[in-house]
């Protein structure tokens, strides 16, 4: 009998132990703020909360302040969510020592690096410029977030780990133009570092490791790019960490609100494929947007009205100030270590949840 308790104390820690991720993704939806979601639900589905995000396991809020301001830029808003610190709009993944464009500030290890040191593979993808500054923050360190050829000399010379492994997005042209006045030939200097320089998704070999493809057009399927970064980066046994990037502003509403639709079911499929494998998905926005569904919106009429041969008009229960603002934000989680997303939370919890999750410390 004693043996039997005895076997039974040593193994309780062992079945009470936490399961840890052996990935991460993470979803970021630019300025998809709650209101965003809500009337993309409705612009689709004709109904609230239909969005996958809306109906995930695990939900919180996150307020979204930068070191110095109440509204955020996605530069000090990612660096918050990759870094756990917060910094001043327009810096990229530097301490709040930083003076925009003149000084730098100490660079802040993002979630990207921590995995790059740990062993796993990693990647961005994004249907922005691959070096603006969402994805930017989860790889470079600068000063001023349009230091394009800087940002993207770092996946040459990374401060932390040996680079970023897979990057998708746009940007090509801008891209290749700033890196060539720092005397930087990334047809020459990536393949060095072992990268395969492309120009579109379906180029990627099956053997693929290392790639960069820096795409000519913003306009491309972000959900194919996803599930090919994925097939790419979980040829690792040890696991990876993904970023995955939406530009959710509704400035350009229609465009905005189809964006919206279209990151959901890549997120829900990306949910479906990686479920059991020990994947921790986490959807959250750098910013919310001044957006919103107003007392004139009827049930009964659409939120969008259509225009002719022309662009969709917005209805009258819409009324869109094409800004950034300050409300909180949705976090939505499932996976090992989903559990840590409830209540109101700060943008920096949200590394400390993905570092948690890996089983790491600072």
């Amino acid at each position: 009998m004693k043996r039997l308790v005895l076997v039974l104390v040593v193994a309780a820690p062992l079945f009470s132990a936490e399961r840890l991720a052996k990935n991460v993704v993470l979803f970021l939806g630019d300025a998809g703020g709650i209101p965003t979601l809500h009337a993309a639900s409705i612009y689709k589905h004709g109904q609230p909360g239909k969005l996958f995000v809306q109906r995930m396991t695990h939900i919180a809020l996150s307020e979204t302040s930068s070191a110095s301001d109440w509204v955020t830029d996605s530069a000090a808003g990612m660096t918050a969510i990759v870094t756990g610190k917060k910094t001043h709009n327009g810096v990229i993944s530097q301490s709040d020592a930083a003076v925009r464009g003149t000084k730098d500030g100490e660079p802040l290890k993002t979630i990207l690096e921590y995995a790059e040191e740990h062993g796993l593979s990693t990647g961005v993808v994004s249907n922005s410029s691959i070096a603006s500054a969402t994805p930017a923050a989860c790889y470079a360190h600068v000063n001023d977030r349009k230091k394009i050829g800087e940002i993207f000399a770092q996946v040459l010379a990374p401060k932390f780990g040996d680079g970023v492994d897979v990057m998708i997005g746009p940007g090509r042209k801008e891209i290749l133009a700033a890196t060539a006045r720092l005397e930087l030939d990334l047809k020459v200097e990536l393949p060095k570092k072992g990268y395969r320089l492309l120009d579109s998704v379906p180029s990627i070999p099956p053997d693929a490791r290392r790639v960069v493809v820096l795409l000519p057009e913003e306009e491309f399927d972000l959900g194919a790019a996803t599930e090919r970064a994925i097939d790419v980066l979980a040829a690792n046994p040890r696991g990876f960490f993904l970023m995955v990037e939406s530009d959710l502003h509704t400035d350009k509403l229609v465009r905005g609100l189809e964006y919206a639709v279209e990151f959901d079911r890549t997120i829900q499929r990306t949910a479906e494929r990686l479920k059991g494998s020990d994947t921790l998905i986490l959807v959250t926005a750098d910013h919310s947007f001044d957006l919103r569904v107003v007392k004139s919106a009827k049930k009964t009429e659409p939120l969008i009205v259509p225009s002719g041969d022309g662009p969709a008009q917005v209805g009258k229960g819409l009324i869109v100030d094409g800004h950034h603002s300050a409300e909180e934000v949705l976090v939505a989680a499932d996976g090992p270590g989903a559990e840590r997303v409830r209540g109101f939370l700060s943008n920096t919890d949200l590394f400390h949840i993905m570092l948690a999750a890996f089983g790491w410390t600072r």
